[in-house]
């Protein structure tokens, strides 16, 4: 018996010492900024606009932030998270930048009950980090306009961009994914309203 006491005192301080070591990391939750968008002097554009679902592949309907180590290889963080999964991110944006612009009659979400004359959907094909000779925030991102009077889509635009990131850490990272979406959609409702210019009776027949 008194052999087996400093066995038995052996095993439970080296359980003490690996239940200690054995405590998981937090999980951390990142969202994205919503900037105010400068609204437009004048009269709106005579439409009214649903925006539609942002389609994306399963692993970006996940919360999971995403790198990328090579051409076909995407891992994840485990315990660094979007507070939304990807898509969502970009239609709460996309659905700010076009109301808050005052260039459209009425922007509005497809799901509410409202009508539309069009509607702007899309579908989000990359949304990560690159690991490569320097960190990338690597997005793809193509929308459409699809008219519901017509029953087809008479316009759309795709943004593929890497932006680089300044640090090495998780908030560069977020950071620099969250200027290379910003940039890529002020670059597609550009070519919104572009085409908006060019295939209505103009912003002055509205006031009439």
């Amino acid at each position: 018996m008194r052999r087996k006491i400093p066995v038995v005192l052996m095993i439970l301080a080296a359980l003490g010492i690996a239940g200690c070591g054995g405590s998981t990391e937090a999980l951390r939750f990142y969202s994205l900024s919503l900037p105010a968008v400068p609204r437009a002097p004048g009269n709106p554009y005579p439409v009214t606009l649903l925006v539609g679902r942002i389609e994306a592949p399963p692993i970006l309907r996940d919360d999971r932030i995403l790198y990328r180590t090579g051409a076909n290889e995407l891992g994840s963080y485990k315990y660094r998270r979007w507070a939304e999964p990807p898509a969502e991110l970009v239609r709460v944006r996309l659905l700010r930048m076009l109301r808050g612009s005052g260039k459209y009659q009425s922007v509005t979400d497809l799901g509410s009950s409202a009508h539309g004359d069009y509607v702007v959907r899309g579908r989000l094909e990359a949304f990560d980090e690159i690991d490569s000779a320097t960190i990338q925030a690597h997005v793809v991102l193509e929308l459409e306009l699809y008219d519901q009077t017509a029953g087809q889509t008479v316009w759309s635009q795709l943004y593929s961009h890497d932006e680089p990131v300044s640090g090495n850490d998780i908030p560069d990272v977020v950071a620099a994914l969250d200027r290379n979406l910003q940039q890529g959609l002020e670059a597609i409702t550009a070519g919104l309203d572009e085409y908006f210019a060019k295939n209505t009776h103009g912003k002055s027949e509205v006031s009439k």
